[in-house]
């Protein structure tokens, strides 16, 4: 490499697989984009890119570029953070996480860690998928299983709770559900089936259930609805205090406990500045767990009394 910017184009190019969205991430035109790593290539003698309809896509040369140009971005970003490190963090940083993670706890969380360092900016990526933090997707994911292959560096977060849960407007149709087999008779919202991504979220499998009358592969879209009064469906703990209206079904009969990790490329576990926020963020992801869980479990958010009656 011969300086920053070939640094910082052959990145974005390597991370995005377009133009386009290299030079909108660069807020460069996408033939200056391209026309700069024409140029890098010229200069190191070697192809780093194949092009195609698909996009662009690293060759042998410049995979194994990749890791010398992010240890050398890592090495800039961790020297200028350290005129900010008496006052906080600064930059941007990128996290990955499934959708029932980004939207009932990430918001709150760091927007507090944002509140304490005015100069960071997180961007979240709400996506049901394993992130490949090799490419730099994203800085750190978020994964409800811990990966076994790759460079990684995995810390498990936290355990979170699921139970099935359902509408009260929903539930009032029919008669009380008193057990599992009664599930049968009622519409299940879930995942569509060959798009869960992870197994750990096979949530109906250890109901046999296999008919799911309303699926989506977001965890919103099935929360939002469960609170419709769609049907029933597994739902996190941590999601209920956020919707009036929903209760747990059969929840001394049916429960789930799963794990959140924080997975990181093992190279950033030298940059102070990550382990400052990954620090911050496993910290309040652990406090607001167990605060919205309370919650529940105090019957804070219960249904009203005469719909509580066969539900354990």
């Amino acid at each position: 490499m011969r300086d920053w910017d070939d640094i910082r184009i052959f990145l974005a190019l390597a991370r995005t697989e377009s133009l386009g969205r290299a030079g909108q991430s660069l807020r460069l035109d996408p033939a200056t984009v391209g026309r700069r790593i024409a140029r890098l290539e010229h200069a190191l003698g070697q192809r780093l890119f194949t092009r195609s309809h698909q996009g662009y896509a690293l060759t042998e040369e410049g995979a194994r570029l990749l890791p010398h140009a992010i240890a050398a971005e890592s090495a800039l970003s961790e020297a200028g953070q350290s005129a900010t490190a008496q006052t906080g963090l600064a930059g941007q940083i990128r996290i990955g996480a499934p959708d029932g993670c980004a939207n009932y706890l990430l918001p709150q969380v760091v927007a507090t860690i944002c509140a304490e360092n005015p100069a960071l900016d997180v961007q979240i990526i709400a996506l049901p998928r394993v992130f490949n933090l090799s490419r730099r997707e994203a800085d750190m994911a978020i994964g409800v299983s811990a990966p076994q292959a790759g460079r990684l560096s995995v810390q498990k977060i936290t355990d979170y709770r699921l139970h099935l849960a359902a509408a009260h407007s929903y539930l009032g149709q029919y008669d009380p559900i008193t057990d599992l087999a009664d599930l049968q008779a009622h519409r299940i919202i879930g995942y569509i089936p060959d798009m869960i991504f992870d197994s750990e979220l096979d949530y109906l499998a250890a109901l046999g259930l296999e008919r799911v009358a309303l699926a989506s592969n977001s965890v919103a879209v099935q929360f939002n609805a469960i609170r419709l009064g769609a049907g029933v469906g597994v739902v996190h703990d941590f999601a209920l205090p956020s919707a009036s209206g929903v209760e747990r079904v059969l929840p001394q009969s049916f429960g789930l406990t799963r794990s959140f990790y924080l997975i990181r490329h093992q190279d950033d576990r030298r940059v102070a500045r990550l382990n400052r926020f990954a620090d911050m963020l496993c910290r309040g992801l652990r406090r607001e767990v167990q605060r919205l869980e309370a919650l529940v479990a105090e019957g804070s958010v219960s249904a009203p009394q005469g719909h509580l009656s066969g539900r354990g």
